[in-house]
């Protein structure tokens, strides 16, 4: 018994976050409207109901119905208690972020699962760098100035890589909406895309 919850459950391997390796999870989470709710839901965002979520993801309450069920089934979100008359239902997410891999000792079926969530993943990074750029003019200089893009090639092992990866990872870590529960005045949701990859 204690095995089959284990499998319906995904692994957590730090506190609030939830390791995702099987490719049905990574299957469900392949959808931007999906996403775009997660992230709503994530770092303790206030619960909502399909019609506050429907504006989130630009999509109509029933259509976001159909998501939030399928987020559901995979253990990401779950329904809140009611706020009232309990005509409609109110979701939540426990969690505050995931971390996605089929990892190198995955199936095929977990591998071709992770390629298509991280493309997804890109797909949506690159669309808000490219909203960035089409609205930084009308930022204040503060911001404009403050914002930056850069890329760059170093020379490293792969432990090396490791301990870098981790060091910048920690650092962002520090400024995590979860851990922030009384931001600085003036402060705003920032959008950082961090990669790290070996050339051909």
């Amino acid at each position: 018994m204690a095995d089959e919850t284990a499998d319906e459950i995904p692994v957590r391997l730090e506190p609030g976050r939830a390791q995702i390796r099987d490719a049905a999870t990574m299957r469900a989470l392949a959808h931007p409207a999906r996403i775009a709710i997660l992230d709503r839901l994530f770092d303790g965002g206030e619960p909502a109901t399909a019609t506050e979520l429907a504006e989130v993801c630009g999509l109509s309450p029933s259509a976001t119905s159909y998501h939030l069920r399928e987020l559901a089934k995979v253990k990401l979100i779950e329904q809140a208690p009611s706020r009232g008359d309990g005509r409609e239902r109110v979701w939540r997410s426990q969690l505050q972020g995931l971390t996605i891999e089929a990892g190198p000792e995955g199936g095929a079926a977990e591998k071709a699962a992770d390629r298509e969530l991280s493309a997804m993943f890109l797909e949506i990074e690159d669309a808000r760098a490219r909203s960035w750029l089409a609205r930084r003019d009308q930022e204040s200089y503060e911001w404009y100035t403050a914002a930056t893009s850069a890329d760059m090639q170093i020379q490293v092992t792969a432990a090396e890589l490791q301990e870098l990866n981790d060091q910048v990872l920690a650092l962002f870590d520090r400024y995590a909406r979860s851990r922030r529960v009384d931001p600085p005045e003036g402060s705003r949701q920032v959008n950082v895309t961090y990669r790290t990859f070996p050339r051909t």
